[in-house]
């Protein structure tokens, strides 16, 4: 690897990877994917783990040094790349942390599918799902209430909160947890799925032909 190349190790239904990938996408960075197939258990590998000592994903090799843990990459990207993902007065960076957060930092590790199998004890995650999706993003709904919110969750440009949300809406659909009634959430998700770079950066584009 060169310090010129960028390289994203995904897999196509994490949604910390998703995240990444619409990131890049904004950014229109070229960058070569290599798929790391947690199904078969390739995340666990010795190779992965010399990536991610974790043995999570995504890594992103970019700058000449391997990144992990999805937000504070899409930090670091807005930080060197002066996207504007985070806002510049300090109270507006506390809030789209705040939202960033309510997924990151709770919805996804509690749904994180080691943890959901752990806690099912049965092996049938969708009650797991459907308990506990809800709750964040009903939050994340009562968050939006509020004049800072306007096209996107912060403003009218995307920033980092959106950036987390639309990979968490995607695991919504897929464990069939119902969000119509999610107004606000509804009508910032139809502005980021109006952009054509994000669109093609979701799982069902990504995925291999076999997966």
């Amino acid at each position: 690897m060169t310090a010129s190349e960028t390289i994203l190790y995904d897999y196509h239904y994490s949604s910390a990877a998703y995240r990444l990938r619409l990131a890049l996408a904004l950014l229109d960075m070229d960058y070569t994917p290599v798929p790391v197939d947690l199904r078969a258990g390739a995340h666990l590998e010795p190779e992965h783990r010399a990536r991610n000592p974790q043995g999570f994903v995504p890594a992103l090799w970019i700058d000449g040094r391997m990144l992990t843990q999805s937000v504070a990459i899409l930090e670091y990207l807005d930080e060197t790349r002066s996207v504007g993902w985070l806002p510049r007065d300090a109270v507006g960076r506390q809030r789209v942390r705040t939202l960033a957060h309510v997924i990151a930092m709770d919805i996804h590790p509690v749904c994180n599918l080691s943890v959901a199998r752990a806690g099912s004890g049965d092996g049938d995650i969708g009650p797991w799902m459907h308990r506990f999706i809800p709750r964040g993003l009903e939050a994340f709904e009562a968050l939006l209430d509020d004049p800072a919110t306007g096209r996107f969750c912060h403003g009218d440009r995307v920033g980092l909160a959106d950036l987390c949300l639309l990979p968490q809406l995607f695991n919504a659909d897929r464990w069939g947890v119902p969000v119509a009634h999610l107004e606000r959430i509804g009508r910032v998700r139809a502005a980021l799925e109006e952009i054509p770079a994000l669109a093609a950066a979701h799982p069902e584009q990504v995925k291999p032909p076999e997966a």
